[in-house]
């Protein structure tokens, strides 16, 4: 599953809540078809006030929580979507609960824009890890990256970037994990191993014997960037940019490098182009010098300066769970 999709399963487990899905006909467990209760006393809106309507009808007497996962900005349209349902955020008295205080100052933003600020409020809930995700040993390969992410997040250029690392390190290789949800380009493989959609244990497993997560993306910022956590908890450092809520995350300097304005230019040209028509381009890149900051932190990590790193506690699954009903109860 994806980031999110994972973050639903995990804290509706942990606070015994039911799962209504607008496309489900029949129920499993805790996931409902959608049907009118009025007995219902909490509703978390998953993503998108759009649906606030219809939740208003088929729960009543519910207080109703938006539930924010994606970036959002003044004017953008996913802040459109949420002025469009402007009127009701207000007559609901919906609290809205962002992943990050990155993202949450981005919809504070919106609100303002929105000219909601003083009537809808915001506030933090980080997306969970699971409690027992922690280091355990597990012999480290320092020939192996990893890079688990839908594609659009950058994939084409993190291609880019390892067929330079590869150059000066001939011996590396890049394992790719997708959710599934996006297609991913694999005309270059080379080093490369495509898994496809797996198990969280099995991607899991592979985060362990990495040298690193290899998650160059500058193009779609991480509202939390549930890779950096669950990375970092199992004792794998992230290489990744300054962007969305990375730092935030992290925390490590040592794992995050700026954007610079040459990597924006080059997939600004690039962005739109396929994989196979690339090579040229970055290889005339990787001679201009725009992929060494990867070479040399790679270089370092691989010499003994790879960063130690485990479980942060603010990301914990019993601790998220307890700043949910906090904020539910409120």
């Amino acid at each position: 599953m994806g980031g999110t999709e994972a973050t639903v399963v995990r804290v509706a487990d942990a606070l015994d809540a039911l799962v209504v899905q607008h496309n489900r006909t029949v129920p499993a467990g805790r996931y409902l078809p959608p049907a009118r209760d009025p007995d219902i006393g909490r509703v978390i809106v998953n993503r998108d006030s759009r649906a606030l309507p219809v939740v208003r009808a088929l729960y009543p007497n519910a207080r109703v929580f938006l539930w924010l996962h994606d970036r959002m900005r003044p004017g953008s349209r996913r802040a459109r979507w949420l002025a469009s349902t402007g009127a009701l955020l207000r007559d609901l008295d919906v609290r809205i609960v962002c992943v990050s205080d990155t993202q949450r100052q981005a919809v504070e933003a919106t609100l303002r824009w929105m000219k909601a600020h003083e009537s809808v409020a915001a506030c933090t809930i980080y997306n969970p890890i699971d409690d027992g995700l922690r280091p355990d040993g597990t012999a480290v390969d320092e020939r192996k990256l990893v890079f688990l992410s839908s594609p659009n997040k950058g994939l084409k250029f993190t291609l880019d970037a390892f067929d330079a690392l590869r150059r000066r390190m001939p011996d590396l290789r890049l394992v790719v994990g997708n959710p599934g949800y996006k297609e991913g380009s694999a005309g270059r493989t080379r080093g490369v191993q495509y898994l496809g959609p797996q198990p969280q244990h099995r991607m899991h497993a592979e985060v362990r014997t990495a040298l690193c997560t290899f998650f160059p993306n500058f193009l779609i910022p991480e509202t939390f960037g549930l890779v950096f956590a669950e990375s970092n908890a199992l004792g794998t450092p992230v290489l990744t940019h300054d962007c969305g809520a990375a730092r935030e995350v992290i925390g490590d300097d040592r794992q995050i490098l700026p954007v610079t304005a040459a990597k924006r230019l080059y997939e600004g040209l690039l962005g739109s182009c396929p994989s196979r028509c690339r090579a040229a381009p970055a290889r005339l890149a990787a001679r201009l010098g725009l992929f060494d900051d990867y070479v040399e932190r790679i270089r370092a990590w691989r010499s003994g300066q790879r960063p130690v790193t485990g479980p942060d506690p603010r990301f914990r699954l019993s601790a998220v769970a307890r700043r949910w009903r906090q904020v539910l109860a409120g």
